[in-house]
């Protein structure tokens, strides 16, 4: 069962010559090679490379080199700004760029006070003739995630994070779940699907994370395994749990073996992953 994270984030210190726009919770630096290592300790086959947003903004040069690094480990997602005039023109361009297999939206509220939906009617377009899935953190703006599914059905869209809005430190809110019955009710759109990414930063218990299996196992019923991607948010996860806390947590599950068939684990774990991005670790 290839196993495969379908989100983490690698970055290089902060220099002049690839400046930070801000920071990103965790170690000073954490690049391609750290990251592999890190896959390998755990027995990890190969992740999704999302260049990190609030540090680079739309700029995934550092994320390539990382992938150039690794070509048999990592593919890459591109944020794409849909407020620039020529955002389907970037599609097109990154839809050709050596391990691009997707592109980004940054919709979640308080993040994009007003998020452009001409602009983001024009990623769509793009990526959907391209081929790419649209990613879409989403939080706090479930709505307008539904509309635009249904505006766009021939596009694919996965939404980011449970679709819901996760910590960067301690403490976990106290509902944490609150937004739970508005990210069930898109899996109506079945040209999305969700990463079950981060779940574990949602636990006010930490390891074995046991409060956090009836919102899983409800996620998986609404979306099925063949719409549901694992994965761990590293490194946005760092102050709350260690990757191998991410990974075993799923790995090890005993809900998860109680309730699903080894089929619906690979599934989980990468199967699903492999046909939405048309991807697997060791392809180029």
């Amino acid at each position: 069962m290839p196993i495969i994270d379908a989100q983490v984030h690698a970055y290089e210190r902060d220099h002049p010559g690839r400046p930070w726009v801000g920071p990103l919770h965790g170690p000073p630096e954490v690049t391609g090679d750290d990251m592999v290592a890190a896959m390998d300790a755990v027995g990890v086959d190969g992740a999704l490379l999302v260049s990190p947003y609030a540090m680079y903004r739309f700029d995934a040069s550092y994320a390539l080199e990382a992938y150039a690094g690794h070509p048999d480990r990592f593919a890459v997602i591109k944020p794409v700004d849909p407020a620039d005039p020529d955002v389907a023109q970037v599609v097109d361009e990154w839809a050709e760029t050596p391990g691009a297999v997707g592109v980004r939206l940054m919709i979640a509220a308080r993040m994009n006070p007003e998020p452009d939906e001409e602009g983001l009617s024009r990623v769509a377009r793009a990526a959907a003739v391209n081929g790419l899935p649209v990613n879409v953190l989403a939080w706090g703006r479930l709505d307008m995630m539904g509309r635009l599914a249904a505006q766009h059905p021939e596009c694919q869209f996965v939404i980011d994070h449970l679709g819901i809005q996760q910590p960067f430190e301690p403490p976990v809110p106290a509902e944490p779940f609150k937004s739970l019955p508005a990210v069930l009710e898109l899996a109506r759109s079945e040209n999305v699907a969700i990463k079950i990414t981060g779940a574990c930063t949602l636990s006010r218990q930490g390891a074995p994370f046991d409060d956090i299996w009836d919102a899983v196992g409800q996620l998986l019923d609404a979306y099925g395994v063949e719409r549901c991607l694992w994965g761990t948010d590293w490194t946005r996860a760092t102050e709350l749990i260690t990757y191998a806390d991410g990974v075993e947590a799923f790995t090890q599950s005993r809900y998860l073996a109680d309730r699903l068939d080894s089929a619906e684990r690979a599934l989980l774990m990468g199967g699903t992953l492999e046909r939405i991005y048309r991807w697997a670790p060791g392809s180029r």
